[in-house]
């Protein structure tokens, strides 16, 4: 594999972000995300549920301002218990 395949993009901070959030129950994981996002600045849209309604993705839009700022709102959103995967 190539050097440059395995290093750490390098981003600039504060810069815009993306995270897919996935769970069961669309309000479930809303209330996820408005929880850990507390009054952090941000847009939640839903973005598609399962053939049976079962699981919901949402795209969680915001200003992260560093690596360390944008790893703990990763965390945190994976260890809420209705959400299964966060991208």
């Amino acid at each position: 594999m190539a050097e440059s395949c395995r290093s750490k993009p390098d981003i600039e901070y504060p810069c815009h972000w993306l995270f897919k959030v996935i769970g069961g129950g669309s309000e479930a994981v809303a209330a996820a995300i408005a929880e850990v996002m507390g009054e952090t600045a941000h847009i939640v849209i839903s973005s598609h549920a399962s053939s049976g309604g079962r699981y919901h993705s949402f795209n969680l839009e915001l200003t992260v301002t560093s690596e360390s700022h944008r790893d703990d709102l990763y965390r945190a959103l994976a260890a809420c218990p209705v959400v299964k995967v966060v991208l």
